[in-house]
């Protein structure tokens, strides 16, 4: 094995948290991926030999990158902002997935959709600094240079996204299997143009996001009876609704038309009710998750 042989597999090693941080930085697989390839390319460029921690090395050239990234984009329109649903992880029988199922579970892990949506909202240095201290524990004292500020202003900047995200986003209170079982009723009643029983499900406050992209409808419903109404109409539209799936590790659904997969759902339960939904079910980012319907 020459050295660059031995370097690429060293980078393997830790190509999963990277994809991870990526993923969680920029809320798109693909994204995700680029970053992951240029901090690859640096390393390559670069060679590990005064490298003295190599996973830390890669995860705060990935997260320079994946600021960089994020301040491109520019902001987002607000009605875009609202309605944007980042690129869900799924996994599910026969299957069904994006990408191995290892990487998937690293992926989605502690992390969903619901979460991505707020941190959308944050800039990108507040994302940069809650996403590498609070979901990987990387130290201020690393993190503040990628942010051009002190250790301090660091620590605040988290502090900042930390009250931000947790007055925003919605978190379930439910095990996998009570998620399931409040997800299936849902799907029940909605087949079966059930309006009383979505209601059930349904807290009375519950936020759907629907990003169906550029030829699609992107809206944000409120309130039970809007969203119930609206899963009933989808019912009737004739795509083949509720094949089970895990979306970012929590209860979620597929639904096909003609064998092709049209959306993908996630849920979050509180209180043995749906407090948040999330649809996506823009054509084109549908298919570049590589999904199959039955």
């Amino acid at each position: 094995m020459n050295e660059h042989e031995f370097l690429a597999q060293r980078f393997e090693e830790h190509r999963p948290r990277l994809r991870a941080v990526a993923y969680r930085m920029l809320g798109s697989l693909s994204e995700a991926d680029d970053a992951v390839q240029e901090a690859w390319l640096r390393l390559s460029r670069a060679g590990a030999d005064e490298v003295d921690n190599l996973g830390g090395w890669l995860t705060t050239v990935v997260g320079r990158v994946c600021l960089t990234m994020l301040r491109s984009r520019g902001r987002r329109a607000e009605e875009s902002l609202e309605t944007h649903v980042p690129d869900p992880v799924v996994d599910g029988p026969g299957g069904l997935g994006t990408g191995d199922p290892e990487e998937r579970a690293l992926l989605a892990d502690s992390v969903s959709l619901a979460l991505l949506v707020v941190l959308e909202t944050l800039s990108p240095a507040e994302r940069l600094a809650f996403v590498l201290h609070d979901l990987f524990a990387l130290p201020f004292d690393d993190i503040a240079p990628l942010v051009g500020r002190s250790t301090q202003a660091t620590r605040q900047l988290a502090s900042r996204a930390r009250r931000r995200v947790r007055g925003a986003a919605p978190a379930s209170d439910a095990d996998l299997a009570t998620q399931r079982r409040v997800v299936d009723a849902f799907l029940t009643a909605a087949r079966g143009g059930d309006l009383e029983g979505l209601l059930a499900v349904l807290d009375p406050d519950v936020v759907l996001r629907s990003d169906g992209g550029a030829r699609g409808p992107t809206t944000v419903v409120r309130g039970a009876r809007s969203v119930a109404e609206g899963a009933i109409a989808f019912g009737r539209g004739g795509s083949g609704g509720g094949r089970p799936v895990l979306v970012n590790g929590a209860a979620g659904a597929a639904a096909w038309r003609d064998g092709r997969v049209v959306s993908v759902a996630s849920f979050t339960v509180a209180g043995g009710r749906v407090v948040d939904m999330t649809i996506l079910a823009d054509p084109e980012r549908i298919a570049a998750l590589g999904l199959t319907g039955p």
